[in-house]
């Protein structure tokens, strides 16, 4: 956490001078700060990287789940399924290249995860007649991922899947059914499925630079409203569009059908952010949500004041 610490700080004394888009003009001379949904510049801070400075994936290698190794059970991935084609994205990559740029089932994808939001999010690439590719702007806003695409490096907001900043400022991308779940979860649904291979870049997979991260008391650079309800800023929700069931409330029932939906508590998987080794953390569950007819809902599991910033009118499913 020091290292987490002293970044921060600097991230802090940078943003503090950059709170308008002049100052990120000569960084960014294609992007149309002119659009935007963006009312007070200085919810956008510096995260620490520059542009690229966490390397975005394209086009990655696969391996078939009989032939990987290194991978500990409680490990948590990213599973999508699109059209027959299954495949897991380790969190131990992830953490370290925050998107990775795909195609699953014939879909192009960018299958996401923002650390410090605790946000896994898949999205069809596909926008306005164009496929993008994205990248990490290095930027943060309520502590979440600032996203860009290279097509016209207009900003995306990850928790949203939505642009911000940019010349397709408004445009929102079509979220998928992914969801995470445990290494030997997937490995004993999907006998027959893909997991990615390690990718070529010098990095220390499977360690965890966020290490006590989800036990502190408030979240990394935000200063945001905390969530009401008496609920921890970094206590885990499952969010289905606006609305948000607490973590701790599925684990104490094993399933909920609600609005429409029914999510699933099932023990096994470790949490990313705890241990110095992800295969060590705490066990934190995994969560499915299902529609009526069984189907996949696409959802989120996210830190609860980052829901509560993006979702400040958002409905909390407390079970009182």
């Amino acid at each position: 956490m020091r290292v987490l610490v002293i970044a921060g700080l600097m991230a802090l004394i940078a943003s503090l001078a950059a709170a308008r888009p002049e100052f990120w003009q000569g960084e960014w001379p294609r992007t149309d700060f002119s659009r935007s949904a963006v009312a007070d510049w200085s919810e956008i801070r510096s995260g620490g990287p520059p542009k690229d400075g966490i390397p975005a994936l394209s086009d990655p290698d696969f391996v078939e789940v009989s032939e990987k190794t290194g991978l500990g059970d409680a490990e948590p991935v990213i599973t999508l399924e699109i059209g027959g084609d299954v495949r897991a994205y380790p969190i131990r990559y992830l953490t370290w290249h925050e998107i990775v740029n795909d195609v699953v089932g014939g879909v192009p994808v960018a299958v996401t995860f923002c650390p410090l939001c605790n946000s896994a999010l898949s999205f069809d690439r596909r926008v306005r007649g164009r496929v993008l590719e994205f990248g990490v702007t290095g930027k943060l806003r309520h502590s979440d991922m600032v996203m860009y695409d290279r097509q016209t490096e207009s900003w995306w907001q990850q928790a949203l899947g939505e642009a911000i900043v940019g010349e397709l400022t408004g445009a929102v991308l079509d979220p998928l059914p992914g969801f995470m779940e445990s290494w030997a979860q997937f490995r004993a649904r999907h006998p027959g499925g893909r997991v990615m291979a390690e990718p070529a870049y010098n990095r220390d997979y499977g360690r965890n630079p966020y290490a006590g991260y989800d036990s502190l008391d408030r979240p990394f650079l935000y200063s945001g409203e905390m969530p009401p309800h008496g609920i921890a800023p970094l206590a885990r929700v499952v969010r289905v569009g606006k609305r948000a069931w607490p973590m701790e409330r599925l684990r104490r029932a094993g399933e909920i059908a609600e609005a429409g939906v029914v999510i699933s508590w099932t023990a096994g998987q470790a949490s990313a952010l705890d241990t110095a080794r992800i295969a060590e953390g705490r066990d934190i569950g995994s969560i499915r949500v299902r529609d009526a007819a069984g189907r996949d809902v696409a959802h989120d599991v996210m830190f609860a004041f980052a829901y509560h910033a993006f979702w400040p009118d958002g409905i909390w499913m407390l079970g009182r």
